[in-house]
């Protein structure tokens, strides 16, 4: 069995008689930023003696960007600008969570900051009223690195049944298959609870390994969220003692991957006769494939190489109801042309701001804007 926390083991009723305090008409907010990784979320609290009621209520913060890889200690104040609020659901409401943009001491954009780019881009094609879904992979490890609920000296059963060559843990119910279900339940409860605009979720193929997709979400909305969802689920884990990983293939050997499916939509896709724009979404997208590859993982494309998951990332291709390709087309989609097309390489740890970005500019403005500008 997986290694827990030792913080999981502190008693929670004893923490409870704190967090119900009554605490006035003061509020507590919790800014939320990435860090110098691309991959990484940090957060700090303070104390705001009124209830935000908007985010222009939330004032601009800094800190030490020495110590999260984004700044050296000569000069290290980095700001945090909030560009979004949610309801808290670990301090429960009045008190926020806020996503913040970082800048640097010269008030341009942090390595790591893909959003305004992003933003400036979503603006640009705002008549086309692009929606987003997208499908994040996770997979709960113990403290120690080892998979959750995984026998201590070796592997569960094969993801793939013998006898009928199917897989049995996605989707699965029972609990031989379903490693962590709780993290799951109290993770979309969470995401439910501050107004992340999560759709669902599922088991996946491979054993304590999960997902969720946040969506439909219009434009520069799509990271927002799915970053604060992200943070939601490291901070769930927390809670139990366990770490989420988005690791694309953290598992060696025949073990799938994890990747974060983005599914795109147009206001032209969605309406009648729609299907001739996926399609020519689709051929553009086909002529810049490698370039895609490179902007959806923050490696350079690098874990995509090694991630086990649904297409292969050296090839393109496109069919209907194929989830072996790099773009499918739904059946219901193909039958009532017009909806949306789904992407298949973005990987688990991708940044969804890059994701949305390359593949708008791609699609609808012909550029290669979307790529590493900032």
């Amino acid at each position: 069995m997986a290694a827990v926390s030792p913080s999981s083991h502190l008693s929670k009723a004893v923490r409870q008689q704190y967090m119900s305090l009554p605490q006035g008409e003061t509020c507590q907010v919790t800014y939320v930023w990435i860090d110098g990784t691309g991959e990484g979320l940090r957060s700090k609290t303070r104390t705001l003696y009124s209830e935000p009621k908007s985010i222009e209520d939330i004032p601009e913060w800094n800190f030490d960007g020495s110590s999260t890889y984004q700044a050296e200690g000569s000069n290290s104040d980095m700001y945090l600008i909030p560009v979004c609020m949610f309801k808290d659901p670990f301090t429960l409401d009045p008190n926020k969570l806020v996503f913040c943009e970082v800048l640097k001491y010269n008030r341009l954009p942090a390595e790591t900051n893909h959003r305004l780019s992003c933003s400036k881009v979503m603006e640009a094609v705002k008549e086309h009223c692009i929606w987003f879904g997208m499908e994040q992979e996770y997979t709960l490890l113990g403290v120690d690195g080892h998979p959750f609920g995984w026998p201590t000296n070796g592997y569960p059963a094969p993801q793939v049944s013998a006898s009928s060559g199917l897989l049995i843990y996605n989707c699965s119910v029972g609990a031989q298959y379903a490693y962590g279900r709780d993290i799951m339940e109290c993770h979309y409860k969470a995401c439910l609870y501050a107004g992340v605009k999560i759709w669902g979720t599922n088991a996946e193929a491979m054993p304590s390994q999960w997902e969720f997709q946040v969506g439909p979400c219009e434009g520069i909305e799509m990271g927002d969220h799915l970053w604060v969802a992200r943070y939601l689920l490291h901070r769930v884990c927390e809670d139990f003692g366990v770490v989420a990983t988005l690791d694309p293939k953290p598992m060696v050997g025949n073990w799938c991957g994890a990747g974060c499916h983005t599914n795109v939509s147009t206001k032209e896709m969605r309406e009648k006769g729609g299907l001739q724009h996926i399609e020519q979404a689709i051929q553009k997208l086909s002529k810049k494939h490698a370039k895609h590859i490179h902007v959806y993982d923050p490696h350079g494309g690098q874990d995509n190489i090694r991630c086990h998951a649904t297409s292969r990332f050296d090839s393109f291709s496109a069919g209907v109801a194929n989830h072996g390709a790099s773009i499918c087309i739904p059946r219901q989609v193909y039958q009532e042309k017009r909806g949306y097309f789904e992407d298949h390489h973005p990987a688990a740890n991708c940044d969804p701001y890059t994701v949305t970005r390359a593949i708008v500019a791609t699609c609808l403005l012909d550029t290669d804007e979307g790529e590493d500008s900032k």
